[in-house]
């Protein structure tokens, strides 16, 4: 009973618990209690970029046809020339996946924010137009990289597509141009794709407009050939102005950041580039058909670059990029948002799912789940699982400490042959009673300051190492030890009590020598509290209320410790007897040299860190 942290268990479930709700705060909602600790030790994040790292706001900002690009501007895009581009906008119009619901009598669209976008471009060039009725669609996915929807209209059924050039594109047999319809030839296509690429180089996402009148009969899989380019349309999305932040803490806390797109890898570059993601000159950035293309060695070779972007990469392309992180020992957390991602998600060490634009497939298999959708939460929730990692190592240092001072007095009894100091029921009420609760207020510690400008700890670093059980049982546990001896034989001798005189269990002298006993090992442990705040930094460097969960702890061990030495109820169920004030001045020098000790012991810890640090600093007259 006394070796075994009989508290534990509860302790860590609850400062976990905890750990969430402080996250939850920071819109980093847990869904595991087991990934508030792993959060603390990632080692690379694989970050998508819409609504992640930027802030999925997206504005339509250019336009690109076959005679060149126009700013788009609904208010000074002339009438007629948006009649001869009409084409285009009926396909944002008609293609895509939205809905229509009313809240409070107010009508609004649910869906994608682009799609939204772009709906009211085409209502805002086109006002009283119609919107046709929808009889088919053939579906978006990562690899097709394109949407089709079919509709009846007036002249028959038309066929409206959308999505990334390079899968629209080889598609098309002819382009709209303002004087009407013409064959697309080979350097019209060059002339599209230097538009998107100069497009993409300025950050925009960039799509691809085509349609088609589809005759009756035809076969499903023929819908989406011989279509008719519309045009581009290259959209801004904002990036998050928080997020360069968080990438510079990243850097700082030893945490690559790997963006993993399905956008143009000149958008993707971009956007790195303005975060600070990218700050060489010639980042690696490959794209999907690349990837898929590497052997297993070519892409751990390509894992080691500095600076890593992927792009245009389809969900399961992901799942290899962490598999093959995990691959090189790293701890990987990977954001996603759709159905595809469930996969990647679940196979990384920290899955996490978009709370704003997720599917549900996509939360229920991830970690965590992004309130906000920000990447900076991420950071923070990392910063919290670094700190939740030291605040279970703190209290396990404090409940290890009491647990050494219990087994003295039975290891005493056992080979001197002395009344029993320490009572089974006076070990459970400290280990269930008096350090309950300043152990969770250790557990509720805030975030250290520079808990991020240190590298994330080795993979295979245990909570409980040898440093922990050194300082906790043959240090801090040996002061408390003495202490709690030293009161139990101090009360004996004031009583007249005589080495191999043996004492009834019921003995006034008896009862009041464990309850000195039991009393020590409180006292000590209220300073043993402050002292485990931190491994190396001074207990006087805190505020008085920095954690006033601590200061509820220490009352409530107090408060528990006199209802058990000082009512006769505590007297009656856990054996004691009231002590006088001269026991609690006698244990009062033991509680000092501990802190000294510890203290003087914190302050070699840290000249050790700082000459490592700064040798010439110390080395210098």
């Amino acid at each position: 009973m006394a070796n075994v942290p009989e508290g534990l268990l509860p302790t860590v479930t609850l400062a976990l618990a905890l750990a969430t709700q402080r996250m939850a705060k920071k819109n980093a909602l847990i869904r595991h209690l087991p990934a508030v600790e792993t959060l603390g030790s990632t080692t690379v994040i694989c970050t998508d970029k819409t609504g992640t790292l930027t802030q999925n706001r997206m504005h339509v900002k250019r336009l690109f046809f076959a005679d060149g690009a126009r700013d788009y501007d609904a208010a000074r895009l002339a009438a007629d020339e948006g009649l001869a581009r009409r084409r285009l906008f009926e396909v944002a119009r008609h293609c895509h996946a939205l809905h229509t619901v009313t809240v409070n009598g107010d009508t609004q669209l649910l869906g994608d924010p682009m799609e939204i976008t772009l709906l009211q471009m085409a209502r805002a060039m086109a006002e009283g137009g119609r919107d046709y009725p929808r009889r088919d669609e053939i579906a978006f996915d990562s690899d097709r990289k394109r949407f089709s929807t079919l509709h009846d209209t007036p002249a028959g059924g038309v066929l409206y597509c959308k999505g990334a050039l390079e899968a629209v594109l080889p598609l098309c047999a002819a382009v709209e141009t303002a004087a009407g319809v013409e064959p697309l030839g080979a350097g019209q296509r060059e002339c599209f794709r230097a538009a998107e690429s100069a497009l993409a180089h300025d950050g925009m996402r960039v799509l691809a407009f085509a349609f088609r009148a589809l005759p009756a009969g035809s076969p499903r899989e023929q819908w989406e050939a011989e279509l008719t380019l519309a045009g581009l349309v290259g959209l801004e999305d904002p990036v998050r102005p928080e997020v360069s932040d968080a990438v510079r803490t990243c850097r700082a806390a030893g945490i690559r950041v790997i963006m993993v797109t399905g956008d143009h890898p000149q958008t993707a570059l971009a956007v790195a580039r303005a975060i600070g993601l990218a700050q060489s000159q010639q980042p690696l950035v490959i794209t999907g058909d690349a990837l898929a293309r590497y052997t297993e060695a070519q892409l751990q070779v390509a894992l080691d670059e500095p600076e890593l972007i992927f792009a245009r990469v389809g969900a399961n392309q992901k799942m290899v990029i962490v598999e093959a992180l995990q691959r090189k020992k790293h701890i990987v957390a990977a954001t996603g948002d759709g159905v595809n991602d469930a996969p990647a998600l679940k196979r990384a060490d920290i899955g996490i799912a978009m709370g704003i634009i997720g599917t549900d497939v996509a939360k229920e298999a991830a970690d965590m789940i992004l309130l906000d959708d920000n990447f900076a939460s991420i950071v923070a929730a990392i910063e919290e699982g670094r700190a939740i990692f030291e605040n279970i190592r703190k209290f396990l240092t404090y409940i290890l400490t009491h647990n050494f001072a219990e087994l003295v007095p039975y290891l005493a009894f056992a080979l001197c042959r002395i009344p029993l100091p320490l009572t089974p029921m006076q070990i459970l009420a400290i280990d269930l009673g008096t350090d309950t609760l300043p152990a969770l207020a250790l557990g509720a510690e805030r975030p250290a300051p520079g808990g991020m400008d240190r590298p994330p700890r080795p993979r295979g670093e245990r909570l409980l190492s040898w440093w922990l059980i050194a300082r906790a049982y043959l240090f801090l546990g040996m002061i408390e030890g003495a202490a709690a001896m030293a009161a139990f034989f101090y009360v004996l001798d004031s009583g007249g009590w005589r080495y191999g005189e043996t004492l009834a269990a019921t003995a006034p002298l008896y009862l009041a020598a464990t309850a000195a006993c039991f009393g020590a090992i409180v006292a000590m442990q209220v300073m043993n509290v402050l002292l485990c705040r931190h491994a190396s930094r001074s207990a006087f460097s805190f505020g008085l209320f920095s954690n006033p969960l601590i200061l509820w702890g220490i009352a409530f061990e107090i408060g528990l410790a006199g209802v058990i030495i000082y009512t006769p109820f505590g007297n009656e169920v856990f054996g004691t007897a009231p002590l006088d004030a001269g026991v609690w001045l006698f244990v009062l020098p033991f509680a000092l040299a501990m802190l000294v000790a510890e203290e003087v012991r914190k302050w070699v810890v840290r000249y050790r860190a700082a000459r490592h640090q700064r040798p010439e600093r110390l080395r210098s007259p």
